[in-house]
């Protein structure tokens, strides 16, 4: 703002107020030149950020989509698994030499496929993301450029193919759901254990995969008991199994394992109130929970289900999950999907169109409303939620203070064997 003009006063005593006035004068200027500092500041930000994001595209745009990757649709496959021996010996061996599953396995053949191309474009993004990921980066550009990479591999096209669910990068205690809202500053600290769990799919068949990053060794022993706790579970799962043995083979293998923090010794805790899933088209989580925990239900697993076999532990917490923190995740009630339910606002009506035109019922984040072009859309965000149309799933955390870790694979059910689908080199 301009500085303010002075006040001549009356003749002969007017060099007081000049003084006044003259210091006025000299705040004003200051004020100016500091708003002005912080506009240049920003605009550098903001160009440096652009100057970056154009660089990561040029890259990501000359990279070759997994179906021209694989032009024969020969995509790679899972790790293969027999199933474990049972009391129904169908179960093992004999499941993969069965003309009868062989045949049954074929059928689903382009639906495995689907399967194995999502997958393929998820080991190839976590690859590139672990190649660049560091302290210092702000949580919405790491997002960002993963969901950039992640967008280019699955080769996007509309509901066909594309990613399934918003980037979780939840840190510390928050052990589930946090992915940033539009102008979120978090950084990722050295000392910060980051779960990213992403999801792609191919005409609805969804691949969700999660690991961990910390870049501190304190927490080695962490990440490695729950890592060794989802490979436990999905040695247990298969054909017939009950999902309440899974839990608690989890839980024996998470619980065996110590942490030493800052002196103390910690049993690293199975996240009681959080689970595995069974996986459905279009439906990331499809009726089934897998615990992590022993006393769970007596269900079976089927043949040809899809799974999502995730594991969380904590050390320095109460081993148990609450909401907590701003929303970022959201998904059309499932249930609901096809029922006329009336609304109000105008802007619900049109950011419901949004949704399914965009999203269909796979889960969104805000972050992804601001890409499709909305603007002014909380209002219209809560009364689809007020409505049940939208649910809402906030970060999931534990105890402040505490540290949480996080893997996961999907699993294919198949007829002549099981199918860590999502199995890479790296985990």
């Amino acid at each position: 703002m301009p500085p303010k003009k002075q006040n001549k006063g009356k003749k002969g005593v007017a060099s007081n107020n000049k003084a006044s006035d003259f210091d006025t004068d000299i705040d004003a200027l200051i004020a100016e030149v500091n708003l002005q500092d912080k506009k240049t500041q920003k605009k550098e930000e903001n160009n440096k950020n652009h100057v970056e994001e154009k660089s990561y595209m040029d890259e990501i745009n000359k990279l070759a989509p997994i179906d021209v990757q694989f032009a024969g649709k020969d995509y790679p496959l899972g790790e293969i698994c027999e199933y474990l021996p049972g009391k129904d010996e169908t179960n093992s061996l004999n499941r993969m030499t069965s003309e009868e599953k062989r045949a049954l396995d074929n059928e689903y053949e382009d639906i495995h496929k689907n399967f194995r191309r999502a997958a393929e474009s998820h080991r190839q993004t976590r690859k590139y993301v672990k190649s660049w990921i560091k302290p210092g980066m702000k949580m919405q550009d790491i997002c960002e450029r993963l969901e950039a990479h992640s967008r280019r591999m699955i080769n996007e096209s509309g509901l066909d193919a594309g990613l399934a669910f918003p980037t979780g990068c939840s840190l510390n205690e928050c052990a589930a759901h946090y992915t940033p809202n539009g102008g979120d500053p978090t950084v990722l600290q050295y000392g910060d254990v980051c779960k990213i769990d992403y999801g792609v799919h191919v005409d609805g068949r969804i691949i969700d995969c999660a690991f961990t990053v910390h870049f501190d060794p304190k927490f080695d022993k962490l990440v490695e008991a729950v890592k060794e706790a989802t490979n436990a579970g999905i040695k247990e799962a298969g054909i017939d199994v009950r999902l309440c043995d899974i839990g608690k083979t989890i839980e024996e293998v998470m619980s065996s394992h110590e942490v030493e923090l800052d002196g103390k010794t910690h049993t690293v805790k199975p996240i009681r109130n959080l689970c595995g899933h069974s996986i459905g088209q279009y439906r990331i989580h499809a009726g089934n929970s897998v615990p992590i925990v022993k006393g769970g239900p007596q269900t079976k697993m089927l043949e040809n289900e899809t799974y999502a076999i995730e594991t969380f532990g904590s050390i320095n917490g109460k081993g148990m999950i609450h909401e907590d923190m701003e929303c970022s995740h959201y998904m059309k009630n499932f249930d609901l999907a096809n029922q006329h339910i009336p609304l109000k606002l105008a802007k619900s009506k049109e950011l419901l169109n949004v949704i399914n035109k965009n999203f269909g019922t796979l889960a969104f984040c805000r972050r992804w409303l601001d890409r499709a072009g909305q603007s002014r859309y909380l209002m219209g965000l809560k009364e689809l939620c007020d409505k049940g149309i939208v649910d809402p799933y906030p970060p999931l955390c534990d105890a402040k203070g505490s540290y949480t870790a996080q893997w996961e694979h999907t699993l294919l059910l198949r007829p002549t064997c099981k199918e860590v689908v999502s199995r890479g080199d790296d985990y």
